[in-house]
């Protein structure tokens, strides 16, 4: 992986009592990435450069 959009240690503490597997952090960091990315790709398509709220 060479982004990370995530910090493991808060994952981690938002899970609590649950244990949190190795990919699953990699697997959400590649679903923020995606997130982002299609973000961007909605604020292009309106025309601006700006990412909102609402391109999520």
């Amino acid at each position: 992986m060479s982004d990370l959009f995530i910090v493991k240690a808060k994952v981690k503490e938002i899970a609590g009592d649950f244990n949190v597997a190795g990919d699953f952090s990699d697997a959400l960091n590649n679903k923020v990435k995606e997130l982002i990315l299609e973000a961007i790709n909605r604020a292009k398509a309106n025309g601006r450069r700006t990412l909102m709220a609402k391109d999520l």
